[in-house]
């Protein structure tokens, strides 16, 4: 492992998830200065989760065949740079569509293509997965912290010029990041249905996407929910930075938490966490102690969750379908279960409450951690006979 590229990697997913941070919280200012109606900013926003369900099938599909999973990733980072272009010049809400869509749709060939390579770099040592892929939750911190303080003294516009920087620097760094030797496996003979047809397998999608429905009122509402409660905008921010501050530092200890417990335990560990987490945030926000322990707890309903559940798809899906293994688990995982979170929230939010919509949030990831305890008997590859 001394080989591993390790800058190289940590460069692209600093700069990947850069961008995330640019787009997620901010891109909605700059549709709005656009005059465009809350429904269709909300349209355009949820565009890249809607396009997880299918594309990355496409790239993982595409990058097995082709067997250069990196020349992949390349072509479409490098083809969503330029299809960003399109946004200076797109004003009505027809244009702005149609490049959020088709930028989104090769955009997403860069994450799980990445990932695919940084684990096969990895080999045996996944533990130290949570070093490399710490950089992608700086990269994000770094984006929201600094482009607010850009847009409070410049106009909303630039963040395209922003946006625009970070994907070439991106697209340069996987230029520079080396493919990974493939691993054979002695069961890739088989084809990606009869895997996928495995209870193991099918067990592993089910839970997390149901992780992901249970963070869906978590994304879509907290903020809200929070300055409802009295919390001023500040407190908010800073407590979503402290998620995402406890999610790098579990990325760092990964290695040690997988040398004292199994990767089974702390797979069912973080469900049983985010249960807990999502009961504290439904029924204690006026609790600013509460909410600072719940804050705490997305080192497990993220991190530990996250790099566990990887450690299992890449045991389950080897050499010519590692590829097209971790894009399923990204559609599945975030596409489908993200697109049926955010319907769920938007439904039970107005129809239960708050309190109870964070309940079934609770009861979702509850769920996912029985189906977990039930079909990952065997903490191995074995586990995928």
């Amino acid at each position: 492992m001394s080989e591993l590229p390790y800058w190289r990697l940590a460069g692209a997913y600093f700069f990947y998830f850069a961008y995330l941070g640019a787009f997620a919280p901010y891109f909605s200012l700059y549709l709005s200065s656009l005059g465009m109606a809350a429904s269709g900013i909300g349209l355009i926003m949820s565009l890249p989760q809607l396009v997880r369900i299918v594309a990355p099938h496409l790239w993982g599909w595409l990058a097995d065949r082709d067997g250069r999973v990196l020349r992949v990733a390349r072509a479409g980072s490098i083809a969503g740079t330029v299809i960003f272009c399109g946004l200076f010049a797109a004003r009505g809400f027809e244009a702005v569509f149609a490049v959020v869509l088709l930028m989104s749709f090769c955009l997403s060939a860069a994450l799980p293509l990445l990932e695919s390579t940084t684990l096969a770099h990895l080999g045996a040592q996944h533990g130290r997965y949570g070093r490399v892929r710490v950089w992608g939750s700086l990269g994000f911190i770094v984006a929201v912290a600094l482009i607010g303080y850009v847009l409070d003294a410049l106009p909303v516009r630039v963040l395209l010029w922003i946006m625009l920087a970070v994907l070439i620097a991106a697209s340069l760094l996987l230029m520079l990041v080396p493919d990974a030797p493939r691993i054979e496996h002695a069961e890739e003979a088989d084809s990606i249905g009869r895997l996928m047809r495995r209870p193991p397998v099918i067990a592993l999608f089910v839970a997390c996407a149901l992780m992901s429905v249970a963070h869906g009122p978590y994304y879509t509402f907290y903020s809200i929910f929070l300055v409802e409660h009295g919390y001023a905008k500040s407190a908010v921010g800073w407590l979503w930075t402290l998620g995402v501050i406890c999610e790098i530092a579990i990325f760092i200890w990964l290695a040690h938490l997988l040398r004292a417990f199994s990767l089974r335990a702390v797979l069912i560990a973080s469900f049983a966490l985010a249960t807990f987490r999502f009961l504290v945030i439904g029924w204690c926000a006026d609790s600013l102690a509460m909410l600072l322990f719940a804050q705490t707890l997305h080192a497990a309903s993220f991190g530990s969750f996250h790099a566990s559940a990887l450690g299992y798809v890449n045991r389950f899906f080897g050499g010519r379908h590692q590829a097209r293994g971790q894009a399923i688990y990204t559609s599945l995982a975030y596409g489908v279960g993200g697109t049926l979170g955010g319907i769920y929230a938007g439904s039970a939010w107005e129809r239960f409450g708050p309190s109870l919509t964070f309940t079934g949030a609770a009861l979702c990831a509850f769920a996912g951690m029985l189906i977990l305890w039930r079909n990952l008997r065997v903490d191995g590859a074995a586990a995928a006979a």
